[in-house]
């Protein structure tokens, strides 16, 4: 049994953050996991997902901006 870390039907956003507001909140989650010990399997998990939510917020503020 595999559990993903994204489910588009469980975890879909309906919220997008502005572009300004996604970048420091990816630069935050930068910084919360930077130091993070890669032999803590809680800490890669806890920053797997931060990195990852981090990443969606800014994907979809840039989609949102209509490069």
């Amino acid at each position: 049994m595999t559990f993903p870390l994204y489910d588009a039907e469980r975890d879909g956003n309906s919220w997008t953050p502005s572009l300004d507001l996604a970048i420091d909140c990816a630069r935050g989650a930068l910084a919360r996991h930077q130091s993070s010990d890669i032999h803590d399997d809680r800490a890669m998990l806890m920053a797997a997902v931060g990195l990852e939510n981090a990443l969606r917020h800014l994907v979809a503020a840039l989609d949102n901006e209509a490069w």
